[in-house]
């Protein structure tokens, strides 16, 4: 039942994976300016493909738990948001709202990763990672924006 449940929760993260390959940072993104500290390239999709293993496995020992109603609602909602920065950020080009996307996707996780500890601590703790990459990601873009100020102006008032 368990790898059942991992290969549902981790199809669940390549769908919100795959957002990456259908809104590649692109010549954009580079042309911006970034922060000493912004990581190379190659990290992203090594972090990633690792941190959807553990939230895949956390998704799947929470969905086993009894009373596990809460936590399981958080983790969906948490991939929901994981999902949607990529697009608005790369795709839309707006990094303000992608910075207010990541605010809330950040809180998502920190409410899962509680919820899923209280229905098993090994889920909860498989969270940790993903919570202290999401915080880099959104230190990341909010270092992005205000050295961007101009570029992130501009996507904000496009009409659409």
């Amino acid at each position: 039942m368990f790898w059942t449940l991992f290969c549902i929760f981790f199809v669940a993260c390549v769908g919100a994976g795959l957002t990456g390959g259908l809104f590649p940072p692109g010549r954009w993104y580079r042309q911006l300016k970034k922060p000493s500290w912004t990581p190379p390239d190659w990290v992203f999709p090594v972090t990633w493909t690792t941190l959807y293993i553990c939230m895949a496995a956390a998704g799947a020992r929470a969905a086993m738990a009894e009373n596990n109603s809460i936590a399981v609602a958080f983790w969906a909602m948490q991939i929901a948001f994981n999902g949607l920065w990529t697009p608005v950020f790369f795709g839309l080009k707006n990094i303000r709202l992608g910075m207010v996307i990541v605010g809330i996707l950040w809180c998502a996780v920190l409410a899962a990763m509680i919820a899923l500890w209280r229905v098993d601590w090994i889920a909860g703790a498989l969270f940790a990672p993903y919570l202290l990459w999401v915080t880099i990601a959104a230190a990341l873009n909010a270092a992005v924006w205000n050295m961007n100020q101009d570029e992130a102006a501009k996507a904000s008032i496009q009409p659409s």
